[in-house]
């Protein structure tokens, strides 16, 4: 991706553009509802029947039940049962007809019409959290088990799994929490990424087929170098709609985007998150269009980037910060799904203690339409100068409908002091737009206009015009006597202005008087005054036509100036 993100901020009140030079057509539709649990283990969305499925797993005692809340796509509740224990994975059958639930004891089935239990199959019991994947018919989960949540880290767990309606042990198992991904639509194959922690210094990421009664193991990948540095620090696993693709919510690293088939970097990988953001989930939409990327941030850095599923694309990615008290601050791990037609995102955000939570239903971008620069830049004045207001008129053509708000065209302005960005200008409803600035640098500056796309326009391509920024222009005004006598003297008086930064002050200005035979000598200087003004005062010696010339010679940021003026000296 490239440019500059379109940011917003999801607080109290409402959705607002944050800071950034990126505008927008319109926000996207968010609806928040604040859940009923105090921890969070998983999401699972149901497309068939509009369902949201979200559980608490009470992780505090290994005797607590759990809770599973439903919700419907627009975010009001339905309803909520608890479980006979905590609840801490979740995973739909390929026909969305049963929800399966990984309890402490057992993988219970619930009907995802009727919310009842149809079917639990006992399974060893775990204390430490316990992943569920569907691929095809058949149902996996982990189990993990130790004396005290403290050991969970380090502690084996082991793949079981729902074949053929009997519980097996597929003698699969490492060290530390394991995450088990489904590749979409009932495809016979599911990812395995271990977390980090005391079990393994350099954790796996691993692919399994499932064609068979047992799982098989095909591309592994481990990410350390031959110095121990860029280990895996797992926090979500996705795989793309076609299957050809796995993102990985890395907390060290980022979002790596890898080739489903042999686990290698794909050619081209997504932009980095924004700084101070650690990936905290990720998931794409059904529909194959989008990624949704999660992240852990402080303030009002982005939480949440969404954007267009293919990396070479260049649209501009939505970008979210939870910040409001109201929201959450933060995504939490594995806390990311969409609709299987990718017209709404589903997210869970919680607050900085980590013992409340929030749904969003966020309906992503619509379809986009292409942007363009038309016509030359122009600008006014077509000579700038230092310290003076400098248009740069331009026109923006958008296919498509017309935005409902006005949308902004970023600039930087690049000189001999380096980069610097110039304050966006609202386009006009007939694409016209003029960015403004106020150069404070002599020599050459060129000007790179943006339009950086928004909910429904693409990016334009990027436009230039270089200028040459000259010293402002100032003048000297004089007000003199027509006629004077050699024995009265001469005074007159002046005004001395300039034109962009201000003038420096204990300016002294040259005086010189020419007489009526052409005899030119310098008088003493004029000092201007804090207000411009100054004055000359001379007792001449000869009569006759005498011109008085005052000049001021200029400084770094400004051009000389000067004015005469002619008094006839008689008596």
């Amino acid at each position: 991706m490239t440019g500059t993100a379109l940011a917003v901020v999801l607080g109290s009140a409402g959705l607002v553009a944050l800071g950034t030079p990126a505008a927008h057509a319109a926000t996207p539709s968010d609806e928040v509802a604040k859940l009923p649990i105090s921890s969070y283990s998983a999401i699972a969305v149901d497309s068939a029947h509009e369902r949201v499925f979200v559980s608490d797993n009470y992780r505090g005692s290994y005797t607590n039940p759990g809770v599973i809340a439903v919700y419907d796509f627009q975010g009001h509740k339905l309803t909520s049962w608890t479980t006979t224990s905590r609840v801490s994975g979740l995973a739909l059958s390929a026909d969305s007809a049963t929800l399966y639930a990984g309890e402490r004891t057992r993988v219970a089935a619930y009907d995802t019409t009727t919310f009842k239990l149809t079917a639990a199959t006992g399974a060893y019991e775990e204390t430490c959290g316990r992943e569920v994947a569907v691929t095809g018919s058949k149902v996996w989960w982990t189990s993990q088990s130790t004396d005290y949540i403290s050991d969970c880290p380090a502690a084996q767990s082991n793949l079981d799994g729902l074949v053929g309606g009997a519980h097996a042990r597929t003698g699969w198992n490492a060290k530390g929490r394991l995450n088990l991904e489904a590749a979409p639509d009932g495809a016979n194959r599911f990812f395995m990424g271990q977390e980090a922690g005391p079990g393994d210094a350099n954790p796996f990421l691993a692919s399994f087929s499932t064609e068979g009664d047992n799982p098989v193991r095909d591309a592994v990948r481990r990410f350390a170098d031959s110095e121990g540095k860029g280990a895996l620090q797992l926090r979500d696993l996705a795989v793309s709609a076609d299957g050809k693709r796995v993102a990985v919510a890395d907390a060290a690293y980022g979002t790596r985007l890898l080739n489903a088939g042999d686990l290698s970097d794909t050619d081209t990988p997504y932009q980095a998150l924004p700084e101070g953001a650690k990936a905290s989930a990720v998931a794409f939409s059904g529909d194959g269009k989008y990624v949704a990327r999660g992240a852990a941030a402080s303030g009002s850095t982005a939480d949440l980037l969404v954007q267009p599923a293919d990396p070479a694309d260049g649209t501009t990615p939505f970008e979210f910060a939870f910040e409001g008290t109201l929201d959450g601050n933060r995504v939490v791990p594995r806390g990311l799904d969409w609709s299987k037609d990718g017209q709404r995102l589903f997210a869970v955000t919680t607050n900085a203690f980590g013992n409340e939570y929030w749904l969003h239903i966020i309906q992503p971008p619509a379809a986009q339409h292409d942007s363009r620069f038309t016509g030359a830049l122009t600008t006014t004045p077509s000579k700038p100068a230092v310290g003076e207001p400098l248009g740069i008129r331009g026109t923006l053509e958008l296919d498509g409908p017309a935005p409902a708000e006005p949308v902004k065209v970023a600039a930087v302005r690049k000189d001999a002091d380096g980069t610097t960005e110039v304050a966006a200008a609202k386009v006009a409803a007939d694409g016209s737009f003029t960015v403004l600035d106020v150069p404070d640098r002599l020599g050459e500056a060129t000007y790179t206009l943006r339009f950086l796309g928004d909910v429904t326009h693409r990016p334009a391509e990027d436009v230039t015009v270089t200028v040459d920024v000259a010293k402002a222009a100032t003048a000297v005004e004089l007000t003199a006597p027509a006629e004077a006598t050699r024995a009265g003297g001469v005074e007159i008086t002046g005004r001395l202005t300039g034109q962009g930064r201000a003038l420096p002050s204990g300016i002294e200005l040259k005086v010189t008087r020419t007489d009526k035979l052409g005899a030119t000598g310098e008088l003493t200087s004029a000092r201007v005054a804090a207000d411009g003004t100054f004055k000359v005062k001379d007792l001449p010696g000869k009569k006759g036509r005498t011109v008085y010339a005052v000049s001021y010679e200029g400084d770094a940021l400004h051009e000389g100036s000067s004015a005469r003026a002619t008094v006839k000296i008689t008596g």
